[in-house]
């Protein structure tokens, strides 16, 4: 099956671009006439964007499913991800303790193989290995050091993504042995200072988990380990753009101080997103959405009811913002922290994984792997 995208295409210059898309794959990205006739043409109106599919990084679920169920919520959330424009997720568990973190590392492999929707690219283990005083809405009873012996039962289910806090005894330690394993090590629920966030930079941390959430706060004689994050170009970090974790005042400083290229879009959702206000669950415990922000039934924020296409909105009015600038962050550069080279581009022989906006950056349509999974 051939199909063929014309007009306006992200990071292409020109405004009518094609795009031939051929057994899940870009074979083609040019102007004029394509080197083999379509079967099918998607055509993008003048005010709106081919773009590359978005990849989130932090998913604890999605329209109701809770990732911690296992294979078959991950499954479901896979096929209900395509509405808003992303095409690859990181499965999340916050934390739990070790032997289920390894179950559910193998039921996001499961998944993955199984996904009719949105790719899986693997899990992201979001603790238990994180400060207590900083767990936000983790449960502190599962809360532990990571010791040689525990960081070995996570390196074993082999995740793609490891928050932890680096200033915990045996944090640094932990951080160069996950890296070595092949895991990206990020930075989050931690108390660190700015020195230790330094430390942690050194020993391999690449990404920060939810930039400013669960971290101390940027004083100007404490800067802390956020500022060591934002200041260091090796490392991208994850900015959760809702208008509510972060003021968009705020998320403006950030694009000032780390560059557009060194910010991942992530909505660390729930499976209130895309549901009404109610009590939804969260890797096991109950939390209650009023359609707009999730949390602990104490008051504390316990992910979010976001949806990718609404952080990509959301950025892109922001002071010296642009559409593509915000697309990026959704796309190219959190394909770039796992090191996927074939996603979060448009370009011959990237996977054919595409999402078109419309003039208001809403999702029209959806494609993973050349398939389209989704259409107003």
């Amino acid at each position: 099956m051939r199909t063929l995208f014309r007009g306006p295409v992200h990071g292409v210059a020109g405004d009518s671009v094609s795009v031939l898309v051929e057994d899940g794959s870009i074979t083609w990205v040019g102007i004029g006439r394509a080197p083999r006739r379509p079967d099918e043409e998607v055509i993008a109106g003048p005010d709106e964007l081919i773009a590359p599919g978005f990849v989130d990084l932090q998913v604890n679920g999605f329209k109701g499913h809770d990732a911690a169920a296992g294979r078959d919520g991950i499954a479901a959330i896979s096929k209900a991800l395509p509405a808003t424009g992303v095409t690859a997720f990181l499965p999340t568990l916050i934390s739990a303790p070790l032997d289920e973190a390894s179950a559910f590392a193998a039921a996001v492999t499961a998944a993955a193989s199984a996904a009719t929707g949105s790719r899986v690219l693997g899990a992201h283990i979001e603790g238990p290995f994180i400060n207590p005083s900083f767990r936000g809405a983790h449960d502190r009873k599962l809360i532990t050091n990571p010791g040689t012996k525990k960081v070995e039962v996570i390196v074993r289910a082999r995740p793609r993504l490891v928050t932890l806090a680096p200033e915990l005894p045996g944090g640094l330690e932990a951080i160069a042995r996950l890296r070595s394993a092949g895991a990206v090590v990020s930075a989050g629920h931690t108390g660190a200072d700015f020195d230790c966030g330094r430390e942690a930079i050194a020993a391999g941390v690449r990404f920060g988990t939810h930039i400013y959430n669960a971290m101390p706060a940027v004083h100007h004689r404490r800067p802390g380990i956020a500022l060591a994050l934002l200041l260091d170009p090796r490392v991208t970090v994850g900015l959760i753009a809702d208008g509510e974790h972060v003021h968009a005042a705020v998320c403006e400083q950030v694009v000032r101080i780390k560059g557009a290229s060194r910010i991942a879009l992530t909505t660390d959702q729930t499976a209130a997103a895309g549901m009404p206000p109610g009590s939804y669950m969260l890797s096991g415990r109950r939390v209650v959405s009023d359609g707009a922000v999730v949390r602990l039934e104490d008051g504390t924020l316990a992910g979010s009811a976001a949806t990718m296409d609404h952080l990509v909105r959301f950025m892109a009015r922001l002071p010296g913002m642009t559409a593509g600038r915000a697309v990026a962050m959704a796309s190219t550069v959190p394909a770039r922290v796992l090191g996927e080279r074939s996603l979060g581009r448009i370009r011959a022989g990237a996977c054919a994984d595409l999402v078109v906006l419309d003039g208001d950056l809403r999702v029209r349509l959806t494609m993973v792997k050349g398939e389209v999974k989704f259409e107003t």
